[in-house]
């Protein structure tokens, strides 16, 4: 299907889901996750209505960025490697990845202005995921007030790959709870206001539990996160 008849399907199911859990669609960000996509797929996306666009490489994003600039507001959403920074930084508009403080001392070092990021939490604790452990995130909050380019809009997280809700459903609601602490902190520089989390599969339990910024791939342009 076209990336526009995907993204009706997806507005529609986010619509009903938000009208069962009394929130509000127009609170809800769609991040066509374009990693695997052509140039011109990311661009339907646009067409389509979606202009945020997300990618996980650092060579990815700048391929497309190369054409499309600043038709979209771009979201690097993939682990970041400290020496990758200086290829991104400037053009990127949401950082999803931060999750160590090597890492948030080389953006504010090269930053020209200050960067919108997320703080990624590996709530399911699986080795095969990236992030901070959630007992360590509040201390991290803390540290960052050394990097004044760094804000951090909200935390991100990805559920363990399962068919069990259950199991989905309280990695979401954990980092909600966790958002909560943080807002708790009152640092000026960490509102934490965003939450990154639900993908193709389980976006419609994110939304239930608080997300704010889905990732859409398969769903809406070929390929997921």
């Amino acid at each position: 299907m076209s990336v526009k008849q995907n993204l009706e399907n997806i507005r529609g199911k986010i619509k009903s889901t938000c009208e069962k859990v009394n929130r509000n669609e127009s609170d809800i960000t769609i991040i066509a996750v374009t990693k695997y996509v052509s140039n011109d797929r990311a661009k339907e996306a646009i067409s389509a209505g979606v202009t945020h666009l997300g990618e996980n490489r650092d060579e990815g994003f700048r391929e497309k960025w190369a054409t499309i600039q600043e038709a979209a507001t771009w979201h690097f959403i993939g682990t970041l490697q400290t020496r990758k920074v200086k290829n991104i930084i400037n053009e990127i508009d949401y950082i999803h990845s931060l999750d160590r403080l090597s890492l948030a001392k080389e953006i504010n070092n090269r930053a020209n202005s200050e960067v919108k990021c997320f703080v990624q939490v590996n709530v399911s604790q699986e080795d095969s995921k990236h992030g901070l452990n959630p007992n360590d995130v509040l201390t991290f909050m803390k540290d960052l007030h050394s990097y004044p380019n760094i804000k951090v809009v909200g935390l991100m997280t990805m559920a363990p790959f399962t068919d069990d809700e259950a199991i989905i459903r309280e990695c979401f609601r954990s980092l909600k709870k966790l958002q909560l602490d943080v807002q708790a902190l009152n640092l000026t520089y960490a509102p934490c206001t965003e939450l990154s989390m639900g993908m193709s599969n389980d976006y419609t339990i994110a939304i239930e539990e608080g997300a704010t910024f889905i990732r859409i791939g398969s769903a809406l342009v070929g390929e997921d996160s």
